[in-house]
């Protein structure tokens, strides 16, 4: 089929290059304008407009889709559809409406849970045990469109933000010659989300990433891995030097009792509002991850402290 695809992280950048892959059209790439990002604060193209460019595919870059003129720049495109994956801009109903079969977009949770920004790491947060990959027709509200294509994905007790992420963008990809193929065979039926079970995943807020020892260990653990790698959740540490942050990347739910933040042994075991967790995997500013025993090593944290 003729297509344009719109997205802009790595995520996206997978499913694209699946639906190349798969032997279809992609007449026009859209994604977000080069950002400056990183330490040294370096101007770079998304991984979407890298890839593009390896397959020799026409990119534009607009700012706004609200543009009158990259509104008729896309509606000339002729398209039979368009296939959105993590684009970062809102579609206009204009947009929506020029592909002859309208604008697809993958999504990564099984809706109507976790609808928005972050359904990724709010499942985890949450506590959830399962959630999955879906390709929706997009309409004019957030995430409201029906389901069209649809795979389960089960969320592993040691699954972190990182390890969830692979194994949806993997299957994700996967989902779009699927879903392509029984488009263009006018084979699809369109399953309109249910009205009850609704969620929003908010964007991650800054302030979120501060652990709050006061809770039960099973949310302590799951807003770690909920964070890990980024922004990662932490807790500050008095040192010789002044206070530190220390960001941990992985932790498990463990019995033990003690005020809220207090190290209970040399093992890294922390008291939680109820229980206590293990601390696995750690890292101090400025340093890399590390295995717990290895931190220890570098940054004694002794039993009876308070983070």
């Amino acid at each position: 089929m003729r297509l344009a695809f719109m997205g802009t992280p790595e995520f996206a950048a997978a499913s694209l290059a699946e639906i190349v892959g798969a032997g279809h059209e992609v007449v026009r790439v859209y994604t977000q304008p080069e950002r400056k990002r990183g330490r040294g604060q370096a101007a770079r193209t998304t991984p979407v407009h890298q890839l593009a460019e390896q397959f020799g595919l026409p990119v534009e870059t607009p700012e706004s889709f609200r543009d009158p003129e990259v509104l008729a720049g896309f509606a000339a495109l002729d398209l039979d559809a368009a296939c959105v994956v993590a684009y970062g801009q809102i579609l206009p109903q204009e947009a929506l409406d020029a592909p002859r079969l309208g604008c697809l977009n993958l999504h990564a949770s099984l809706l109507p849970r976790w609808r928005g920004a972050a359904p990724i790491q709010r499942a985890l947060m949450a506590g959830d045990e399962m959630t999955g990959v879906q390709i929706m027709q997009m309409e004019a509200g957030l995430d409201t469109g029906p389901v069209l294509m649809s795979e389960i994905v089960p969320i592993r007790p040691d699954d972190t933000a990182g390890t969830l992420h692979d194994r949806l963008m993997t299957t994700g990809a996967l989902l779009w010659p699927r879903t392509l193929a029984a488009l263009e065979r006018d084979s699809l039926t369109a399953q309109p989300q249910a009205e009850e079970g609704v969620t929003y995943a908010k964007k991650i807020r800054s302030a979120e990433a501060r652990i709050d020892w006061t809770r039960p260990a099973d949310q302590v653990a799951d807003q770690i891995r909920g964070l890990s790698p980024f922004p990662g959740a932490w807790f500050a540490l008095e040192t010789a030097k002044g206070e530190v942050r220390v960001k941990v990347h992985l932790a498990e739910p463990v019995s033990g009792e003690g005020e809220p933040g207090e190290v209970l042994d040399d093992t890294l075991r922390v008291a939680c509002g109820r229980g206590a967790v293990r601390l696995k995997r750690l890292q101090r500013e400025g340093k890399g991850v590390m295995d717990a025993e290895d931190f220890a090593r570098g940054t004694a944290i002794a039993p009876g402290t308070r983070l």
